[in-house]
């Protein structure tokens, strides 16, 4: 794509900024827990039309990373420009609105510039961390309706102990919901499984049809808009209607076993537990249960693809597809075995990449792909460029509008993300070949060639044949976490 595509494409917002009303439209989509083990990002194991086809008129940014792997402060991150030491976000408990009052997040930007802004499902960590009056004219968080196990367990319960609006039969209910089947369960231990709903009864089905009447009402008036859509899965529980099960057979499942002595080299702070919950031991194998939870998790992939179908097709329908730039992206990565984690909450490539893809009307050309390093903070700026406006505050990402212009440039030198162990950061940065990490200090740190290793299976910090890139990483890492905070 030649340079003045998106010269032209940002003089003609200039020339418009007197009127509101001919900015682009803004479709923010952002999964929850999704990994790249998706057709669309290279992994052909888990069909993903709708995405693909998405991804035939987008850039794909093959190496695009979030600030930190859990949710809350990777959401934070993301909507606010800033890297989480600088949000003081760093656990699902804290809200930027207490640890940095008044940051201007990328939604509230978009309301304050005359847009009209509306969101469903999960945006921000919670409903209850979500800046209502202040981000959205417009806000939605729907509950999957009950399936037929649910149903089941209350008749019984009932039969046994009377109703479960019962102050006293709370506590009773739950416990005894949970053990009723797996599809039952909540987050610990994961409930899996199908469900005999349809997919407008699930949240994610009543999420994208939402965003659907919206875009075929002209719900916006004659404002543009900036409309978030929170897609849930494939967060836990893994639930989908029984017919995206059925397109991943059991047996016919594949990953790759775990390695013997993984974790002989690796920091032990490295490792999160939350591979007990899942039910695993470390370092052990168990194929039969493994093999339900990846059918679980890719089913519940399927099911988004064909929700995103719904909006995108709506968006084309109601003739708005070449006034609207759409974003698609993931809180975070996920594993699903690899070096015994499950879950989130760790450094590794399978927890920090995300998948990510902009589509920018005139500007993006087709299929493009993009190996740059970039980074969830680069949204808030990129998107404020091509809508022509300005920050209300610092932001520390940097705009992409020159990868838009020319997919094979140079990205970022590094990619920073930190997660928490207790109250102290375990802190990696990435560079084109390069994986650094420290868990607290230098004599807990992790280096790994991505060129050679990809799954980082041999950590070299202990190498002397490393000892200079060991050094020259560990340098760039002090200097690249010192500037993550000082927007603080």
């Amino acid at each position: 794509m030649k340079l003045k595509c998106i010269h032209s494409f940002i003089a003609a917002l200039a020339l418009a900024s007197a009127s509101v009303a001919q900015s682009p439209n803004v479709l923010f989509i952002v999964c929850d827990d999704l990994n790249v083990q998706l057709s669309a990002a290279g992994y052909h194991r888990v069909p993903t039309p709708r995405l693909e086809a998405f991804g035939n008129e987008s850039i794909t940014f093959n190496r695009a990373y979030c600030q930190y792997p859990v949710c809350g402060p990777s959401r934070a991150s993301m909507l606010s420009g800033l890297y989480p030491e600088s949000t003081g976000v760093v656990s699902n408990t804290a809200d930027i609105r207490d640890t940095r009052p008044g940051t201007v997040s990328l939604p509230q930007r978009f309301r304050d510039s005359g847009y009209w802004t509306a969101a469903v499902g999960k945006i921000f960590h919670n409903e209850k961390m979500q800046p209502k009056d202040l981000a959205w004219h417009e806000y939605h968080m729907f509950q999957n309706d009950t399936h037929g196990l649910e149903v089941d367990a209350r008749r019984e319960f009932e039969a046994a102990r009377g109703s479960i609006e019962k102050r006293e039969n709370r506590k009773e209910w739950r416990a005894f919901l949970s053990a009723y089947s797996k599809q039952t369960r909540g987050q610990t231990p994961p409930g899996y499984g199908p469900t005999d709903l349809e997919d407008a009864g699930h949240r994610d089905g009543k999420n994208a049809r939402k965003v659907a009447a919206w875009l075929e009402s002209g719900a916006n008036g004659d404002k543009p808009f900036f409309i978030a859509c929170g897609i849930h899965k494939p967060h836990v529980p893994f639930l989908a209607p029984q017919k995206y099960f059925d397109q991943f057979p059991i047996e016919d499942i594949e990953y790759e076993p775990m390695r013997r002595n993984d974790w002989a080299d690796i920091p032990k702070k490295a490792a999160s537990h939350r591979y007990v919950a899942f039910g695993f031991e470390f370092e052990k194998e168990d194929d039969a249960l493994r093999r339900e939870y990846i059918q679980a998790y890719h089913a519940c992939i399927a099911f988004i693809d064909a929700q995103l179908g719904i909006v995108f097709d709506a968006l084309k329908e109601s003739g708005l597809w070449e006034d609207t730039i759409v974003v698609f992206t993931s809180d975070h990565g996920y594993h699903l075995g690899e070096h015994s984690m499950w879950g989130k909450v760790t450094l590794f490539e399978e927890c920090a990449r995300v998948p990510m893809m902009m589509r920018v009307p005139g500007v993006t050309p087709a299929g493009t792909q993009s190996d740059a390093l970039v980074e969830h903070v680069d949204f808030y700026p990129t998107l404020l460029e091509l809508c022509g406006l300005e920050a209300a505050g610092p932001l520390q990402g940097r705009s992409l509008t020159s990868l838009l212009e020319d997919p094979s440039g140079a990205g970022k030198e590094f990619a920073y993300t930190v997660v928490s162990r207790g109250k102290d950061l375990g802190r990696s940065i990435r560079s084109d070949r390069w994986r650094y990490a420290e868990w607290f200090d230098a004599d807990n740190a992790e280096l790994y060639d991505l060129e050679n290793d990809p799954r980082e299976y041999t950590n070299l910090a202990q190498n002397p044949e490393y000892a200079s890139q060991l050094k020259m990483m560990s340098a760039a890492l002090e200097r690249v976490s010192r500037k993550a905070g000082d927007a603080r």
